[in-house]
Parts: C-alpha cells; structure tokens; sequence
C-alpha cells in the first residue's frame, strides 16, 4: 500500500451532512426503501461518485454500482458496500456509513494515484431496512444474489399496501429480473464483500474500542402475528376463577421465556430475547377484562441450537398456560433466518490492517442482520466492520463519532487495498 493512502473522511463528512438535509423528517432520518427517501440519497451519493470519476451503473432492481478499474479487470471484484434506506424517524448513520466508507476508500486510491489489481466496487444496496417497510429481509441484496423468490415480490408495504414489485416498478427498475432468476453478483465473479456498519448496541462504547471486527450475524426465529384469545368480561363482577384472561395469560408467557432466557445464557448460550410487540387490543376498556392480547417475539442467536432451546420453552408452555387459563394461543407462521458466520480470511485481513495502523479492535458477533449475510449465504466470502456508535440506533440519537468513523475507514482502505492487490 502506498505510504499516502488515506481515505477521503472529508468527503464522507460532506455526504453525511448532505444525506442528513436531504432526510429529515422533523423528528429523525427517514429514508423509506423503494420510495422517495430512499431515491434522494441514492442521487446524492452516485452524483459523488460520479464527480470523484467512478464507473456507476444500477442493476435492474436499483443497487447502485460505483466501480474503481482495476488493472485486471477479469479478476473478481471486491465490493464494499451497505445500504442507504432508514427505518422511519431513525439516525444518519445507520447504512450510510458502509456506502460513504467506500467512497472514502476509493476517492483516497485515486488521489494518490493508486490503481488497484482488480476491480473495487462499491454497492449502495437498496431495501436492507425493508423489514419496517415490507415484511421481508434483505430483497435487494437477496434480488441481486439470486437468492429472492418470485413469490416474495407480491409482498405488501405495510404503510400502504402496495407491492414490492409494484414499488420496484414506480422507481424504475425492474421485478422481472427476480422472475427470470438474474444475478448481480455471484461467487465466480466476486471475491469478497466487506460492510462497514456502525455497532446497534453499547459494546464498543462499553469496551473503549473504536472499532470492532464481526465474527457473525446471527440467525433468528420471529413470531410476527401471534395472538392470544380469551374473553372480554366486566372487571369488577368477575372473580378470579371465572376469568379468561388474554392479557395476564400472555404476562405467564412472556415470564416464562424470559426465565429460560436467564438459564441459557447461565449455560453460556449466547442470544437476544424481545417481545417486540406486547398489549391488548383496540377492543380492550378500563372496565373490561382483556379478551384478545397480541404479541410479536423475535429470537436471535449466532448459534441455531441457541434458538432453538428458547422456542421449545415457548411450544411447551402454550398449552399448559392454556388449560390452565381457558385461553387460546394463535401464534401464527413462524419465520426464520440462518445464521451467517464471517469469513475467517476477511476478519484476519481486518484485524492485521488495524494492528498496522495502531487501532484498538474488538472481536466480536454482530446481534442485528446485515446485507452481508446474504452475501454469505450466496457462498461469496463476507466480513463486517463496526464503528462504535452512542445512543444505539433506529432513533435520531445515533452518534457516531467521526474521529472513530476515520479509524474504520483507514481500516477499511487498507484492506480493500492489500485485498485488491492479490
């Protein structure tokens, strides 16, 4: 690597505050995927790669392509890369980061003159947030793998209840490619994708690292309709034993799995537990005893077994709590996601380059799912890089520091920079 590449932090800096003005929505960031929000940044970024001299092009599902020539251009690629779309009223940070490091990186190789021996990309990957969007994951990563089903296409945006492909349409692009089984990217022409992300939870900050090296992205079982049903009565006429109440029987549930939360992780099981959703329904009254409770859990863990183990408390106390309580639980399809390990040469490479240039580094599992998994699950060598972020994310408060954001994107460029040499 030459001794004057550095990454042009400025330049993401200015992208950032340019992301920001374009997004807010008077509370937070909102850049909602195959929609409006999520178009404006991807012109404000492919206009910055344009004037930095890139190759750009979008596949024909709107991933934007912003390509640095390599000497040998048969080679396989490397991407780096992330996504640009936002859950509604959350922070600046979140995606953009991994798409804004990538420019940093190949802005800095072509002001020092550096011409790498393959072609570096970088990928503005759309919809990764489309989980607050549409209830899928990862479709245009998945879309651009080969890995999204046609069927998946008709799924509904949940704010208002129009297609993905019809979304996909109104932009422009093109759901057919999905049908016809295209690929943007495969294992024969790709090398490696690295996705630079900030850290979704108090680790790093915790630990005083400024960066953190991703072992894997963790697999999960969701239960995203479940309900329970039991049956509206008067509050104040109804005794105990007379009562079939949805809303405590679903407070059993939840004790209960959070019970065997605490043994596993005794155990040394590693994983995250979250009712995500947990209340009665709009039917429910001062004076009434709760007829109807919903709820919504999500179960993340790297490891399968880890899931697993917490699901079967779950299956095994649904009937008893309902014999016991004269209840019904409807829990609803299941969904499930694999787990994706890291690639061990990429974590090498990121923990070298960071040893190189004196940066503090954490191993460590990332605890949300990340386009690079899909990336992995295509069989194309995947790692991830955190920054360590302030204030968690999904909310406005997110707060990266820039100074931790240059240290990753030094980390970064020397590895695209030694990963596209070889």
């Amino acid at each position: 690597m030459l001794p004057n590449l550095t990454p042009d932090v400025a330049l993401a800096e200015r992208l950032f505050d340019e992301l920001r003005v374009a997004s807010f929505d008077g509370v937070g960031i909102t850049r909602d995927a195959y929609g409006a929000g999520e178009r404006r940044a991807h012109e404000i970024v492919r206009a910055a790669a344009e004037g930095i001299g890139l190759d750009c092009q979008v596949d024909p599902i709107g991933n934007l392509l912003m390509t640095l020539p390599g000497s040998d251009r048969a080679q396989k690629r490397v991407l780096l890369g992330s996504h640009l779309d936002s859950v509604a009223e959350g922070g600046n940070f979140d995606g953009a980061a991994g798409v804004l490091v990538g420019l940093a990186a190949l802005s800095g190789m072509k002001r020092a003159g550096f011409v790498p021996g393959r072609d570096v990309t970088v990928v503005a990957v759309r919809a990764e947030e489309a989980g607050s969007w549409f209830p899928i994951s990862y479709p245009g990563s998945r879309g651009a793998l080969g890995l999204l089903k046609p069927e998946e296409l008709g799924v509904k945006r949940q704010d208002n209840g129009r297609s993905l492909a019809d979304h996909m349409r109104e932009e422009g692009f093109d759901p057919g490619f999905v049908e016809r089984g295209g690929r943007t990217f495969s294992k024969d022409d790709t090398a490696a994708f690295l996705e630079l992300h900030i850290e979704q939870g108090p680790v790093l900050e915790g630990q005083g690292a400024p960066v953190g090296i991703v072992t894997g992205i963790p697999g999960s079982r969701r239960l995203r309709g479940a309900r329970v049903l039991g049956e509206y009565n008067h509050s104040g006429a109804t005794p105990r034993k007379y009562r079939r109440d949805a809303a405590i029987a679903l407070a059993e549930l939840a004790h209960r799995v959070d019970d065997r939360w605490v043994e596993l992780e005794a155990r040394g099981h590693v994983l995250v537990v979250t009712f995500c959703v947990m209340g009665t329904t709009e039917d429910a009254g001062f004076t009434k005893i709760a007829g109807e409770a919903r709820f919504q859990l999500d179960v993340r863990s790297v490891n399968p077994r880890s899931c697993d183990l917490l699901m079967e408390t779950l299956y095994e106390a649904v009937p008893e709590i309902e014999a016991r309580r004269g209840v019904r639980f409807e829990l609803g399809a299941e969904t499930t996601s694999r787990a994706a390990p890291m690639d061990a040469g990429i974590q090498a490479g990121l923990a070298n380059a960071a040893d190189a240039l004196g940066i503090r580094h954490l191993s460590m599992a990332s605890g949300a799912g990340h386009d690079a998994a899909a990336f992995a699950m295509a069989g194309i060598p995947a790692g991830m890089i955190f920054v360590r972020n302030q204030n968690g994310s999904h909310n406005p408060k997110e707060a990266m520091r820039m100074e931790d954001f240059a240290e990753a994107c030094a980390v970064v460029t020397r590895w695209a920079s030694m990963s596209s040499s070889q």
